[in-house]
């Protein structure tokens, strides 16, 4: 993939070297009359939010000391934030001319073992994320070894593919479609929740390979078997073959993201054709 010398972008969030601290046990005034409010209307969801956070605390950033990231890891984070700037660039041009409307980046927060978002923790060991709350990427740059070294999938084009990956979130939280997914939350069985899940994943999937055909046409940036570097590793992370690695067998209704199959076919399918409006995963009968 070719991004030396390119243009990075300017919003990420660099947290390395930060490590979270629990400070206080109490709540503000506010919250006070929120979980007031939240009693009333039996918002127990609300209420129970807040009694946590008076029994856990708050948490807050702390630097330990001065953070040296190795030349390889910064070199990484140099890249991690081109990918961004393309993703931007992509979704400037797909929301304007595709569908008429802006586009909103979303920020990148690099982070160091730990850290705080919106949706709640971020740990390393979760792997990289996006919380639609603060409409931030979680992302923490060990991954990209785990990534070669656990699931087998190295390269450069391997980690632009998760960072695309979760960028697409952030599209489909600006669609609507996150919010559509989660009003189903509670109101649909364990099974049928799942089956959504796995069809906003594979969008996502879908839509990291348009931004890929459209920043191939815009710069020209993919070599010869980065294809390939994407595939692999979406075929690494698919569910069937984590659950088979780590139990030794499959349960298909407990998918979560959709089979190693799947995950590499609606990302092919956005490569090809470039057309957001061709990856309508939660109508499709066949996935």
């Amino acid at each position: 993939m070719r991004w030396e010398g390119r243009e990075g972008s300017r919003n990420v969030e660099d947290r390395r070297g930060q490590t979270m601290k629990r400070v206080g046990g109490g709540i503000g005034i506010g919250a006070i009359l929120i979980a007031i409010v939240a009693m009333l209307l039996g918002d127990d969801r609300a209420l129970g939010s807040l009694m946590t956070e008076m029994a856990q605390g708050q948490s807050a950033p702390t630097t330990t000391q001065e953070y040296q990231p190795t030349g390889q890891e910064q070199e990484l984070a140099q890249m991690v934030s081109v990918v961004l700037k393309e993703t931007e660039d992509v979704w400037r041009d797909v929301f304007r001319d595709q569908l008429n409307r802006n586009y909103e980046p979303a920020v990148l927060v690099l982070f160091s073992g730990s850290s705080t978002s919106a949706c709640g923790s971020a740990k390393a060991a979760t792997g990289p994320f996006y919380c639609p709350a603060d409409r931030k990427v979680y992302i923490d740059l060990s991954f990209y070894d785990e990534l070669r070294r656990k699931f087998k999938a190295p390269g450069d084009f391997a980690m632009a593919y998760v960072v695309a990956h979760e960028v697409a979130h952030h599209v489909q939280n600006l669609l609507g479609i996150t919010t559509q997914m989660d009003a189903q939350r509670g109101r649909v069985s364990k099974e049928a929740y799942n089956d959504l899940s796995v069809r906003l994943e594979l969008q996502a999937d879908f839509l990291s390979g348009v931004w890929a055909n459209h920043a191939h046409r815009k710069t020209g940036f993919l070599e010869r078997g980065d294809i390939e570097e994407a595939m692999n590793a979406a075929s690494a992370i698919g569910d069937d073959r984590i659950q088979m690695e780590s139990r030794g067998y499959v349960i298909p209704e407990s998918f979560t993201h959709g089979t190693s199959a799947q995950r590499q076919r609606w990302l092919r399918k956005g490569l090809e054709t470039g057309d957001i409006n061709q990856g309508d995963t939660f109508s499709a009968r066949t996935l």
